[in-house]
């Protein structure tokens, strides 16, 4: 990391706006040595009509955090990153409170990597887990 922990949330913050991170109250609320974690409010606007969190808002937040993870580990700067693949196996469901993700990588290519994406909810419990594959390509 070239930046600091505090700056990145900061400039994360910043890009959020008027984007769908924005429109789901998504946050980044922390950076490690090899991690990031993202937050987002279980309300009714990401419930499913029967009053559960909507699988698809779920790997919404997955995906925002593994590519915002992208651009803290890997040099942003001079590439494109972009999302080539995602799975989620949903295994518990949330009517309220936070939704967490940390991802986390399981592969570090120059080309390709693989995030680990964990989905827990308030009390640590799994909520889904997620697996992303990016791909880095230079900026012409």
């Amino acid at each position: 990391m070239k930046y600091t922990p505090a700056e990145i949330l900061t400039r994360f913050a910043k890009m959020r706006k008027n984007t769908l991170m924005e429109t789901l109250d998504i946050e980044y609320v922390e950076v490690g040595e090899n991690y990031l974690i993202g937050k987002m409010p279980v309300t009714p606007k990401v419930h499913q009509p029967d009053g559960v969190l909507h699988g698809g808002a779920m790997v919404a937040l997955a995906e925002s955090v593994g590519s915002a993870a992208s651009y803290v580990f890997l040099d942003a700067e001079n590439h494109f990153i972009r999302g080539l693949e995602i799975s989620a196996n949903h295994v518990r469901s949330v009517k309220e409170g936070y939704v967490y993700a940390r991802a986390e990588f399981l592969h570090k290519g120059r080309t390709t990597q693989v995030w680990d994406i964990k989905l827990t909810d308030e009390d640590q419990k799994l909520i889904s887990a997620v697996k992303l594959t990016t791909i880095t390509l230079p900026k012409k």
